[in-house]
């Protein structure tokens, strides 16, 4: 299996319309069904939980706790239940991009037989990644320990699946310079986030936050990429994807949730174009020369590098390279024989003196790559 682990191609990305963000009324299987094979980039999905919840559930002080009690989630049997759950991976997997991956989230009800169902289908588990709550529902009764998590996992279309995204350094530049860790700790959908009826209630009892589904989106999605939804609901991924410049079809069978995603999602505004742009690695900028920096007007032969500290100063040449002392070479050979070095980087290494004081020529070959992408 191959992976990239790079931010996102250096590509523009391409251009979503208003009408890439619709949900589709119905069965998911059925509206799954009928998308062309290989055409979506991201899944997410969050199924019913089965939650085989028997009679009220009520707190100490005899209050009720409004709780899942709809029908949806309701099934006959585990059989019953995985049958369901075989049925709508399979149609997952069918319009699935060869590179493209999926995410299921789950309680303990349910995550273990949907883990088991994605492996005898074929999928290949990458993650399982744990959300952790920061304000989690109590155990009214006492006799279990608070659940205070769910689990999401994370899969590829197969084991061989090659160059499905992680943007791994984009990850690791929001956490500090630190890789980003399996366990997410995001609080429960609250206040103005959560939908609300004209009766003041809860439009759906599980809607996720949208911190969950950005950080997801973000995580293993370009800008430009079809993201689905088979259980819609009140539409958090579809309001999430369009404000992160991603396509996305959500697919639900309840007429209420359907309308509420759709007013929901028109609502969105998307988020400034340069604020979504690729992440761009040093592995997959434009290779810049030395000698464009001179040949731009940026540096003028005869100009003086020097190191940090000063230290060290060497003559830029005019066929592009520099002289420290009597030895001539690249700014990187260079700068390894003034630290007696094996190996500098020249371009974080060298200096150019301005009158704003020094600059390292390395923000000049950012400007060139500006120029550059701009067209």
């Amino acid at each position: 299996m191959v992976v990239s682990r790079r931010g996102a191609p250096s590509r523009a990305p391409r251009g979503v319309s208003e009408s890439s963000h619709r949900v589709v009324p119905g069965d998911c299987v059925a509206g799954m069904n009928a998308l062309p094979a290989e055409s979506v980039d991201l899944v997410f999905a969050d199924p019913p939980y089965n939650l085989q919840l028997q009679g009220d559930l009520k707190r100490p002080d005899d209050s009720h706790v409004d709780a899942v009690t709809d029908h949806w989630d309701q099934f006959a049997s585990f059989r019953a239940y995985d049958e369901f759950t075989r049925e709508w991976l399979a149609a997952c997997r069918r319009v699935m991009k060869p590179a493209a991956t999926l995410w299921v989230i789950g309680s303990y009800h349910n995550i273990f037989r949907v883990g088991t169902a994605l492996q005898d289908l074929d999928f290949w588990i990458l993650n399982d990644v744990i959300w952790r709550k920061s304000n989690p529902m109590p155990n009214f009764r006492g006799r279990r320990f608070t659940n205070a998590h769910e689990t999401m996992i994370w899969a590829a279309r197969d084991e061989k699946a090659k160059g499905y995204t992680f943007n791994y350094e984009a990850l690791k530049a929001a956490n500090e310079d630190v890789q980003a860790r399996s366990d997410w700790l995001i609080p429960l959908c609250t206040g103005e986030e959560r939908l609300k009826g004209k009766d003041g209630k809860k439009v759906h009892p599980t809607q996720k936050p949208e911190g969950l589904l950005a950080r997801v989106l973000l995580s293993s999605s370009k800008p430009g990429d079809l993201v689905i939804d088979p259980f819609n609901g009140t539409g958090t991924t579809g309001a999430v994807a369009k404000r992160l410049g991603r396509g996305y079809i959500g697919f639900e069978r309840d007429p209420a949730y359907a309308e509420a995603a759709e007013q929901r999602i028109a609502a969105v505004e998307p988020l400034p174009e340069a604020t979504l742009a690729p992440f761009m690695t040093a592995r997959e900028a434009p290779r810049v020369a030395f000698a464009e920096l001179i040949e731009r007007g940026l540096i003028s032969p005869g100009s003086k590098l020097v190191d940090a500290r000063k230290r060290h100063n060497a003559l830029v040449r005019a066929d592009g390279a520099i002289m420290l002392g009597d030895k001539v070479g690249s700014i990187h050979r260079m700068g390894a024989v003034a630290q007696g070095s094996e190996a500098c980087n020249g371009w974080t290494f060298w200096h150019v003196e301005t009158k704003g004081g020094l600059r390292l020529i390395d923000e000049l070959r950012a400007e060139i790559r500006s120029q550059m992408a701009a067209g």
